[in-house]
């Protein structure tokens, strides 16, 4: 993240901008030197997140910018996250900014602090190694938040902020980056890196040790690539946990299709992020230290390309999985239930309190759920409530789909255990049940992330590209982890 952040107990002039928080009703902000009836006449009316770029009062004096931000009662984090990414984007030519607007959330400092600096950080991020015409980048580089008083929870709150939206751009980094330049190796070597700077345990497994650990899934996607395979495990184990966490995320580097050859349309471009699982996983894991999390927690990121070659794997070939199950494949393409399988396996051998895996996973998901929510599947309604709790609270929208029983037959295969697809309908709940095959006693949801990994335009704090969905949302669920009581719900028992 380019943007730096800090705070002052009064607004410096030596700022380039002064970002202003104009609510929809009542008093204007004193020394505007204008009225409502005034910026009615220009079209602001304090809409949440209008803009409004006013002249500077004096030379030498900031450019002031008004931001709208609607009925301050009805103003939550989720929303002045949105308005704070406007605010950022009508700043972009402007090199230094301050704000008061961390403070418009009633009795929360810390919570407003922590919205601006995500919602400014993330709107303001972009992906640009490979491009050599910098021009596109946002002059905009320092922000100071401004708050007269409790200037210690804005601290708190700007701290955790830089720490979450950092994290975030480091997942939609390696999810923009092209195939060729991010391999398998590259993210486990980046990963490790990672680990290091953020206290992180960080074990690497190359193709013979994945082939000694029966993990014939991973194994098996790989074959058709010149690529090795790399599963990496990660460790956070703050002193004194007490519940404990298993994360696993789907890192497919390509996904071709394989022998199932997906068609060459405008799609295709976007496997490269076929790994935002692995990604958002990796970043989630570099937060936790930082944010104190007490929640022990451990990462599988199962990376390998999905590529055709002479010695790709084949429908009809049968694949053993970590835990012994064979799979028989009908659809190449179905590769990423592969290697989460290994990785699910080996995460409940530990026996966690509760395990979530994160993939890209079905087109079946984005079709019924579109672009701006997840599915989530599960086998226990604590863990699902805790997830809804997570995403109520960053604005990264889920959706609860059935995993329901009887579609389990759909999987059912003469010659193995089960086969890796179930037919064409229903799609995302079939995957969902073969993952579940893996998953043993353990609490356990399954996060869909195929329609919201990549965003058409900017909207909000979501950027065009790479969206690093589910970062957020992970990091706040290990943060506030609780073990579930609640066993496998009964709408969820095969009938």
């Amino acid at each position: 993240m380019r943007t730096a952040f800090s705070t002052a107990k009064s607004a410096p002039s030596q700022v380039s901008a002064e970002i202003v928080p104009v609510a929809a009703s009542g008093p204007i902000p004193a020394g505007l030197g204008v009225t409502r009836t005034d910026l009615a006449g220009v079209g602001f009316e304090a809409k949440a997140g209008q803009t409004y770029a006013m002249p500077s009062a004096g030379r030498g004096k900031p450019v002031r910018v008004l931001v709208g931000i609607g009925e301050v009662r009805d103003l939550d984090e989720n929303g002045l996250r949105t308005i704070a990414a406007a605010a950022a984007r009508a700043c972009v030519r402007h090199e230094s900014v301050s704000t008061t607007l961390g403070g418009v959330l009633r009795g929360n400092a810390r919570g407003g602090a922590r919205a601006v600096v995500e919602g400014m950080g993330l709107a303001l991020h972009r992906w640009h190694d490979l491009k050599n015409d910098k021009a596109g980048l946002a002059k905009l580089t320092k922000v100071v938040l401004v708050s007269a008083d409790k200037g210690a929870d804005t601290k708190a709150g700007m701290d955790a902020g830089v720490v979450t939206a950092g994290a975030v751009c480091l997942a939609r980094d390696l999810a923009n980056t092209p195939p060729s330049h991010l391999t398998a190796l590259k993210l486990a070597d980046k990963a490790v890196e990672v680990a290091r700077q953020t206290g992180l345990r960080a074990t690497v497994y190359n193709r013979d040790q994945l082939i000694a650990m029966g993990c014939g899934g991973i194994v098996g996607v790989n074959a058709g690539s010149k690529e090795p395979p790399r599963m990496v495990k990660l460790v956070h184990a703050p002193a004194g946990a007490r519940t404990r966490v298993v994360l696993v995320g789907k890192g497919v580097m390509y996904d071709s299709g394989g022998i199932s050859l997906k068609p060459s349309d405008a799609s295709h471009a976007s496997m490269k992020m076929d790994m935002s699982g692995a990604a958002a996983v990796l970043a989630t894991m570099s937060a936790l230290r930082a944010l104190k999390v007490k929640t022990h927690v451990t990462a599988y990121l199962m990376c390998t390309d999905n590529l055709p070659s002479g010695s790709a794997m084949k429908l009809g070939d049968v694949l053993t999985m970590r835990n012994g199950k064979t799979v028989e494949i009908h659809n190449t393409d179905a590769e990423g239930r592969l290697i989460l399988a290994d990785g699910l396996s080996l995460g409940a051998e530990s026996k966690p309190d509760a395990m979530l895996n994160i993939a890209t996973l079905t087109g079946a998901c984005m079709a019924a759920l579109g672009k701006r929510m997840a599915g989530v599947l599960s086998n226990n309604a604590g863990v699902v409530e805790q997830i809804k709790a997570s995403s109520a609270r960053t604005d990264e929208l889920v959706w609860e789909l059935p995993l329901f029983g009887d579609y389990r037959r759909l999987l059912d295969s003469n010659v193995a255990d089960m086969r890796n697809v179930g037919g064409p309908l229903a799609g995302a709940i079939t995957a969902g049940l073969f993952l579940r095959e893996f998953v043993g006693n353990t609490p356990w949801a399954h996060l869909d992330i195929a329609g919201p990994m990549e965003a058409d335009g900017d909207d909000g704090w979501l950027n065009r590209g790479a969206t690093a969905w589910g970062t957020r949302l992970m990091i706040d669920f290990c943060a506030n982890f609780r073990k579930p009581t609640a066993r496998t719900s009964p709408s969820r028992k095969k009938k």
